[in-house]
């Protein structure tokens, strides 16, 4: 059937699915937000020990950079 000749679906017209959309997006962004947190804090967290384990010293740098490129991903 052509779409110009199909009744409006009311929920669509009473905006109920644009308030859905909606509200998915702001759950996604704070979703986002969360873990861009979480990344942070855990950045901070290997910044702030200190070592002179070179072993350890090697895997906190390894940490913090793969922690980093997740940050970039998210941004």
């Amino acid at each position: 059937m052509a779409k110009g000749l199909q009744k409006p679906d009311p929920v669509e017209a009473s905006g109920l699915v644009n308030e859905e959309q909606r509200r998915a997006a702001e759950m996604a962004r704070a979703t986002k937000e969360r873990q861009r947190q979480a990344l942070h804090l855990q950045r901070e967290n290997i910044l702030s020990q200190r070592t002179s384990n070179p072993a350890r010293r090697s895997a906190l740098e390894a940490a913090l950079a793969q922690i980093e490129s997740q940050i970039e991903t998210l941004a």
